[in-house]
């Protein structure tokens, strides 16, 4: 199984709180923020306070994504409701004649027919966004700056509702989004998964045009793979090309292990949140990870649509993910000694850093325990860990024993539901 990181690089002892502390890799999520030439820019400014302020269309073709663990800890987000309810996002209805709005140019095809790239290509041009954010940084004086970072999007509605990766959007105080034709929009965050790795975002426009959701479930290795994104943060629009390299790719990053499509399409950073397509110009994934190293090219990897529509969903219509389990505590995996002493421990493994719902105080979590089983399941990692928590569900009680003052003590906790990321 492959390692991946996030281009941060991270401190192995950060907490996690909804993700877990990153590991060694050869592998980077396709950072928005990377500090490419191109991209790397820092306002000399002192922090503002910015405000933050989809049926489908008849389409045959669609569109797809570019750019932790999760049993539901970390900050509140606002869950929005659909004011027409559940939408059906990238459903734009299969027809024989497809009519690019902007260009003019009607192309006759029979539904489900195999098109060509520049086809492909010119379908979803118009469904490809550009996103630009803004984050606030502290540095070592304290002073707080502005920096910049950018990624792509998909559209999948035509009333303003986009799909990119959480990674994209994570932490931004700004974030804009802009449309093919040029023109660009303040975005308002409905909702973020950083367990999928994905985030819906919002903008207050009409008439555009969204992807058609494809099935990622019927690719075959060796399919066309036609991603579109904004490459570099200043490349918008950018079309490569590739096959399907391999299906269910076990790939493991910042400790959480994800299914994804393997392709050997170009992808850089700001790629994030872009899509994959298929053979029928529809989305079949969302670009989240490419190869770093030297001499390692040719490795893409992309959340399967299959999954990104029923995220996108929930997090359109609540804010959230429903069902996921919150077990109300900040936790850090200790990887090395060096980070558990810093921690005044002497054992690796779960550290519990923070205790902070009533739930798992009432069960008698204490911050410096350190968690040895759940259940039957022997925990020395941060995998261990959410592989233990997935037989379980919102509202099970759960024994976890911990390890406290050299003693162990076996404490009973009840899940709780995570409402936000």
């Amino acid at each position: 199984m492959d390692d991946f990181r996030n281009d941060y690089g991270k401190d192995l002892d950060e907490s996690f709180s909804g993700r877990y502390s990153n590991q060694n890799v050869n592998f980077v999520l396709v950072d928005p923020q990377a500090q490419t030439a191109e991209q790397s820019t820092v306002k000399k400014k002192r922090v503002l306070h910015f405000s933050l302020s989809r049926k489908g269309i008849a389409l045959l073709v669609a569109i797809c994504i570019v750019a932790s663990t999760a049993f539901g800890f970390g900050g509140s987000l606002l869950a929005n409701n659909l004011s027409s309810g559940s939408s059906n996002f990238g459903q734009g209805s299969s027809t024989n004649q497809l009519q690019i709005t902007n260009t003019g140019t009607t192309l006759e095809v029979a539904t489900g027919s195999k098109l060509t790239i520049k086809e492909i290509a010119a379908l979803n041009a118009n469904s490809v966004v550009e996103i630009k954010t803004e984050s606030v940084v502290t540095d070592s004086w304290m002073q707080q700056y502005v920096t910049e970072g950018a990624g792509s999007g998909v559209i999948i509605s035509s009333d303003g509702y986009i799909v990119t990766n959480n990674h994209v959007i994570d932490g931004a105080k700004k974030i804009t989004v802009t449309l093919k034709s040029g023109k660009s929009y303040t975005a308002t965050m409905e909702g973020t998964d950083s367990q999928t790795d994905i985030a819906v975002l919002k903008i207050e426009a009409t008439g555009l045009t969204p992807v058609v959701y494809g099935d990622s479930g019927a690719l075959e290795v060796g399919d066309l793979s036609v991603v579109i994104g904004n490459p570099l943060g200043s490349l918008g629009g950018t079309v490569t090309t590739g096959i399907v390299s391999a299906l269910d790719r076990s790939i493991t990053i910042d400790g959480k292990t994800m299914k994804l499509l393997q392709t050997d399409a170009s992808i850089n950073p700001g790629n994030s949140g872009g899509g994959m397509f298929n053979q029928n110009g529809e989305l079949v994934g969302i670009i989240v990870a490419k190869s770093s190293g030297s001499g390692i090219e040719g490795l893409g990897f992309a959340i399967p649509v299959n999954e990104v529509k029923k995220i996108a969903q929930e997090l359109a219509d609540y804010g959230y993910v429903r069902g996921r389990i919150d077990t109300g505590l900040t936790l850090v995996d200790l990887t090395s000694m060096k980070n558990a002493i810093y921690y005044g421990v002497r054992s690796l493994g779960i550290y519990v850093k923070s205790v902070d719902s009533e739930n798992a105080k009432t069960a008698g979590f204490k911050s410096g325990d350190l968690i040895y089983y759940v259940g039957d399941d022997k925990i020395d990692s941060a995998s261990d860990l959410t592989s233990a928590f997935e037989n379980y569900a919102v509202g099970d009680t759960v024994k976890v024993t911990v390890v406290r003052d050299n003693e162990m003590k076996t404490l009973k906790l009840v899940l709780g539901e995570k409402t936000s990321n």
